[in-house]
């Protein structure tokens, strides 16, 4: 009888935890209001699946390995509600955004280079392209950003980031050669597909995680719209495959916990080059960084990323625009480990690097190898370093003041190599101390001859004021060693001084982890 009692006690307990692992966040419409358990299942997952200063919790092991991760979300959209739909439905969405843009040209801009007609399409197939001429934010901001329509135009219809990138590189082609009168480019080829698909599928994952199709109402709309202006491609395939009012039980998208800082202060401007601190002017600031996925779970391309904007405000510093820079990086593959309390990734890259400031621009799409690693100090003290060394195949560089060869263009194309060390110490709550190192070795191959070594370095600090809401400086400084050819040599050193208030939003899932 003992033994009988033991088999039932063990066949309850696998029927419970095989409740646990089908279901942690569905809705059960038995049990009444869908929004009161909503809010349960939120406060469950952020007591059960916890990740506080890294720290594993028991509760995670009772998941489906296959199908969550140890925050109790799903590891890939759900394929029954999310199917891939047929390749032409995609296809046909791509040549509509090149319909789309070639309209807006010819029609409402009148550009000139808008007039195509199938005498400049067989010019364009007949003639070997050229490395264009268009503007820096044209080429390294705009042409990128189109490629992320291309790209979102397949995974928003049920396909992963690999079948997606074709989509971005047949769009591109297919502007190069039938969208525009002017010659196709090579830059365009390369460069809009490429950091297109990794800026689509950072959109892409935002999107997912402010979309939550078990909800209703206004919380259902204002989730709708902001995702939808995130993503517009993919707004209007939700709309068009009837998901916006679709109302489901369980969650339906891949999610991981993602933090969202936010940069707030002065942006000090030095007049003098070579000068640690000195006389300038002041800009307003404002800086919008993203932190997703955790590193030490990473396995598929952008389960982790991070992706940070800084905006200057004022007439001293960007040369026709707000945007100072967007840098930022994605896991592509790699295998998580760890040596004793040392958790490490070891991984590929890709990097993405755009700076437009006062004293010099560059834009650059990089690849190659990092290790990412956390080694808790304490209780509450953690250090997270992730160090970088990848190639540049393409890249965009000049100084203000570098001549021009061509009288067409105020940049130079590149390749080259580039080496990335990022180091936080996290004090627990009450402040953290980072350090950041860029180096850039560019050789130009269209432009002023010559080589550059570019170095820029971002020391930084914070101290919480209350709760989420922190003080903090950094040190930006910018060197520049340019070798031309026909020209004198240049080397420089600017520096700015930063200071701002910074509002952490953590994803409780994510608890412990550095920004």
């Amino acid at each position: 009888m003992k033994r009988i009692h033991t088999i039932l006690f063990l066949l309850l307990a696998t029927f419970v935890m095989a409740q646990e692992k089908a279901a942690p966040d569905t809705i059960n419409p038995a049990k009444g209001n869908r929004e009161l358990q909503l809010k349960l299942i939120k406060a469950r997952k952020e007591k059960l699946f916890s990740d506080s200063l890294g720290l594993q919790n028991s509760t995670k092991q009772q998941l489906d390995s296959t199908r969550y991760n140890s925050y109790g979300d799903l590891l890939h959209d759900d394929p029954q509600y999310n199917p891939r739909q047929p390749l032409w439905k995609p296809a046909a969405q791509v040549l509509g955004v090149n319909a789309l843009f070639m309209g807006y040209n010819r029609y409402i801009a009148k550009a000139d280079y808008g007039y195509v007609s199938p005498s400049t399409w067989k010019t364009n197939l007949t003639t070997e392209p050229e490395w264009d001429t268009d503007g820096f934010r044209i080429n390294f901001i705009g042409h990128p950003y189109q490629g992320t329509l291309y790209f979102n135009a397949a995974r928003s219809q049920g396909y992963n980031y690999w079948q997606s990138l074709p989509f971005a590189v047949a769009g591109s082609l297919t502007w190069e050669y039938f969208g525009e009168n002017t010659l196709p480019s090579y830059n365009d080829m390369v460069y809009t597909p490429l950091n297109g698909a990794a800026l689509g599928e950072i959109l892409y994952r935002v999107s997912s995680n402010i979309l939550d199709d078990r909800t209703r109402g206004r919380e259902r709309v204002m989730r709708e719209l902001a995702a939808g202006l995130i993503n517009p491609v993919r707004g209007l395939n939700r709309l068009l495959q009837g998901k916006t009012s679709q109302v489901t039980n369980a969650e339906v998208y891949e999610k991981d916990p993602m933090n969202v800082t936010l940069f707030a202060g002065v942006h000090r401007l030095n007049v003098d080059e070579n000068d640690v601190f000195g006389a300038g002017s002041n800009n307003a600031m404002l800086n919008v960084q993203l932190d997703y996925g955790t590193a030490f779970e990473a396995h598929k391309p952008f389960d982790l990323f991070r992706l940070r904007t800084e905006l200057s405000i004022g007439s001293a510093d960007t040369v026709g625009g707000i945007i100072n820079n967007i840098t930022g990086y994605g896991f592509l593959f790699g295998k998580p480990s760890s040596i004793g309390k040392l958790q490490l990734l070891t991984g590929a890259f890709q990097y993405y690097d755009y700076w437009d400031t006062r004293n010099f621009v560059l834009g650059a799409l990089g690849f190659g190898g990092g290790v990412f690693s956390q080694l808790p100090l304490s209780k509450e003290i953690n250090l997270y370093t992730n160090a970088h060394l990848g190639v540049i195949p393409l890249a965009g560089n000049s100084t203000r003041s570098a001549p021009d060869s061509l009288g067409l263009r105020d940049y130079i194309y590149a390749t080259g190599l580039q080496g990335k060390v990022e180091s936080t110490l996290s004090l627990g709550k009450y402040a953290s101390v980072a350090f950041v190192y860029y180096h850039f070795w560019l050789n130009t191959f269209k432009g002023l001859d010559g080589y550059n070594s570019i170095g820029i370095i971002r020391p930084r600090v914070t101290l919480r004021l209350f709760k989420n809401l922190s003080v903090g400086y950094e040190h930006f400084g910018y060197t520049t060693d340019r070798n031309l050819r026909d020209f004198a040599d240049q080397y420089n050193v600017i520096t700015d001084q930063k200071v701002f208030l910074q509002l952490f939003l953590e994803n409780p899932q994510r608890r412990g982890r550095y920004n």
